[in-house]
């Protein structure tokens, strides 16, 4: 188990590294910002649950041999730049089309973005990379029960992102929803999200 200090500290360091501008916060805010409040929770939710996956590979080991092989790393980094640019250009195809309001239909949709961010986070090997060397900071092998120890941690790191990343959904969804009361706005709107897409779909396959 972890002690009071461990927790401590390690939910402290997750908070700092959550709330950071990154790839899943710009995400998360485009589509906020594009599509409303509950596409916007729904995909942070979504990016958030994914690190349950990197959680469960880091406790069996599989990150180390992902990190250890660059052919591995490679297929993987291409494979989540290129699901990234795919989005991206979705949006850009669809822009001023698609809408999630109240009603039928919208818990389809909803859930398809959920299952979007998970997947778009699930895919990242750098967030891979992340967990497998974060994780073990805060592991106290003198305590034993080491694999425990890692999959609680990686519990708390989801928890924190899903509260993180749930509200800036809905604060910039609030924000596309004023804006979506100028019906020349949200056009630019999916842009501007698609072009973020994009960018980070680019710059995870170019990256080193």
């Amino acid at each position: 188990m972890l002690t009071t200090a461990q927790l401590l500290g390690f939910l402290l360091a997750a908070l700092v590294l959550t709330a950071t501008p990154g790839p899943d916060n710009l995400m998360v805010l485009s589509v906020g910002m594009s599509q409303g409040r509950k596409p916007g929770i729904a995909f942070g939710l979504g990016c958030a649950l994914g690190c349950l996956s990197h959680t469960v590979l880091a406790v069996v080991g599989v990150s180390a041999l992902v990190a250890s092989s660059p052919t591995a790393f490679l297929v993987l980094k291409w494979a989540g730049g290129a699901y990234l640019v795919w989005l991206g250009l979705q949006a850009l195809r669809h822009a001023g089309a698609v809408r999630i309001d109240a009603g039928s239909g919208a818990a389809t949709s909803l859930t398809k973005l959920f299952l979007k961010g998970l997947f778009a986070n699930a895919i990242n090997p750098k967030v891979v990379l992340f967990f497998l060397s974060f994780l073990p900071q805060f592991v106290v092998a003198s305590q034993g029960q080491v694999a425990l120890q890692l999959g609680l941690l990686g519990l708390v790191f989801t928890a924190q992102a899903a509260v993180l990343f749930g509200l800036l959904g809905y604060f910039s969804g609030g924000i596309g929803a004023w804006l979506m009361h100028r019906p020349s706005v949200g056009p630019w709107l999916d842009r501007l999200a698609g072009t973020v897409f994009v960018a980070l779909g680019l710059r995870m396959m170019v990256s080193r």
